[in-house]
């Protein structure tokens, strides 16, 4: 006898555990790129037993379902934020290593391209400290602390 309820392949169908709700709301709470490591201790706060492997295949889900996109810094592990926000850029604090979004774009930087290229696309990141670290007087010692991209 035919089953009546509708099959699921494998790949699109994802449980919305308590797991997976709890990962989502860091997103949605924390409005910055977040890396796996960020998400399990944020996670962590409501949801102690949480393990990093669960948030790897989470953010592995979220990610091939077009719900997250990647925010590559080079150098470092990717972090992910909430697909579909506006144009913007980000900041990474070279001491406490977290990224933040910047609205808006360089009004400038169409200025600096030659007449006869065409721009399909950019990446603004602009390294310093944050606001936290730079009150922390954490300043000295972080020049020459980005790490070289990867080869």
């Amino acid at each position: 006898m035919p089953s009546s309820a509708p099959s699921k392949s494998p790949q699109t169908f994802h449980r919305n555990t308590q797991q997976r709700r709890q990962i989502r709301d860091v997103f949605e709470r924390n409005d910055r790129p977040l890396a796996a490591d960020e998400v399990l201790q944020l996670a962590q706060q409501k949801m102690a037993g949480l393990g990093i492997a669960t948030v790897y295949r989470t953010i592995k889900a979220l990610t091939g379902e077009g719900w997250l996109v990647s925010v590559e810094v080079p150098g470092e592990p990717p972090r992910y934020e909430i697909r579909g926000k506006v144009h913007h850029h980000h900041f990474h604090c070279l001491k406490c290593r977290r990224m933040f979004e910047l609205e808006g774009c360089l009004e400038q930087l169409g200025k600096m391209i030659p007449p006869s290229f065409r721009v399909v696309d950019h990446v603004v990141l602009i390294y310093g400290l944050c606001s936290s670290c730079a009150r922390a007087g954490k300043t000295r010692s972080v020049r020459g602390k980005r790490k070289a991209p990867k080869s």
